[in-house]
């Protein structure tokens, strides 16, 4: 038992994507550092004596993801599936839940407590959402007896259904990206395309004329005029005054201005104290994370895989091209974490078991790969 413990840490290293670990990891890093670059000016605008609070928090949070990354890393790829699975039925539970016992903030009602820790279900339910609809599609494709297509739409109807209830618009737009791309890699034809297309673009103006404060930022961003758009203002702001090489470190002000510095506007503290040149390594960061995994999707033999993991590249690219693009201005702000920097205990677990999946489904082992990359 004791030898057989090493054996299976080295089979796990030797066919891990050390590549998409290591970024993964860097990301977690970067995200602890601006989380003490961030968290005392946070601490004294809630009234909390220790400034380094909610740095010892994400500290906590990523210490016990990157455990349940390393875990879930481990499974095969069977394992990864029921485990996804698992999750979704889960969070699809704790959404419903939300309806009745959850508790509201800024006008959405997305959270659960327990006790000191709040939770989203909905981030956990993408993940594994996607991974499922993978599996499904996969398995109409390879002639199995079962109607895949029709029940993954019917799982991704619900979750629509119920991230609109919460409401959290930009969540559904998340996740229809994603979907929408599994079920295209999947041999989706264009017709499809377009009748999707056609779908979410009435979706979109539905929402537009349903929920005043998906028009009131649209119309914002459209016309800055017409309402208050004092935090991307800062924001912008923040991230011209840094420069190249910034403002150096603990001494940015956008931090002191805005309430959601250490989480949605993460990317302006890094720009305004550490300049250019970090933005364009979180940004590089970023899109090796997602060439990398797209890459490992070309080499991939099962069909499942390969769409598991085609959805969560596209989940962790978009997430992260979305709150970064808020910050610049370039679309109307959404409330969306930049993944593993933005400070959230329930956004950096949820991250980390997508991670996990991720690595899971990219381990090398016999038969993974085609034999020119099976070494």
């Amino acid at each position: 038992m004791i030898q057989s413990v090493p054996r299976a840490l080295g089979m796990w290293w030797r066919g891990i994507d050390r590549t998409l670990l290591f970024v993964i990891l860097a990301l977690i890093v970067t995200g602890l550092v601006l989380s003490m670059a961030a968290s005392p000016a946070a601490s004294e605008r809630l009234g909390i004596d220790d400034p380094f609070y909610f740095l010892y928090r994400q500290s906590v949070f990523a210490g016990l993801s990157l455990i349940g990354l390393l875990a879930i890393s481990s499974l095969s790829p069977k394992g990864a599936r029921r485990l996804a699975v698992v999750a979704m039925a889960g969070a699809f539970l704790l959404m419903i839940a939300t309806l009745f016992i959850g508790y509201e903030v800024k006008g959405a009602t997305r959270w659960l407590r327990f006790g000191p820790f709040s939770l989203q279900p909905s981030e956990f339910l993408k993940p594994a959402l996607l991974v499922t609809a993978a599996w499904l599609f996969s398995e109409e494709k390879r002639g199995a007896p079962v109607p895949g297509r029709i029940i993954a739409f019917a799982l991704f109807a619900v979750a629509i259904g119920l991230l609109m209830m919460q409401p959290d618009f930009g969540q559904s737009v998340l996740l229809t990206l994603c979907f929408g791309g599994i079920f295209f890699a999947s041999g989706l034809s264009w017709i499809w395309v377009a009748v999707l297309g056609g779908l979410a673009a009435s979706g979109s103006t539905l929402a537009y004329f349903t929920f005043p404060h998906i028009a009131s930022r649209v119309d914002r961003f459209l016309n800055p005029e017409s309402g208050d758009t004092y935090q991307i203002d800062r924001a912008t702001e923040a991230i011209s005054r840094g420069g190249i090489a910034g403002v150096g470190p603990g001494e940015g002000e956008v931090k002191h201005l805005l309430p959601d510095a250490h989480t949605d506007f993460i990317f302006s503290v890094a720009a305004e104290e550490f300049g250019l040149m970090a933005s364009l390594a979180i940004i590089g960061l970023f899109a090796i994370l997602v060439t990398r995994a797209w890459m490992q999707v070309m080499r991939l033999q099962d069909g499942f895989a390969q769409l598991a993991v085609a959805g969560l590249a596209l989940q962790f690219g978009l997430q992260s091209l979305v709150n970064i693009a808020v910050n610049l201005n370039l679309i109307p702000p959404k409330g969306m974490t930049l993944p593993f920097v933005s400070y959230g205990g329930s956004s950096m677990l949820a991250l980390a078991f997508g991670a996990g999946l991720l690595l899971a489904f990219t381990r090398r082992r016999p038969g993974a790969y085609t034999p020119r990359y099976a070494a």
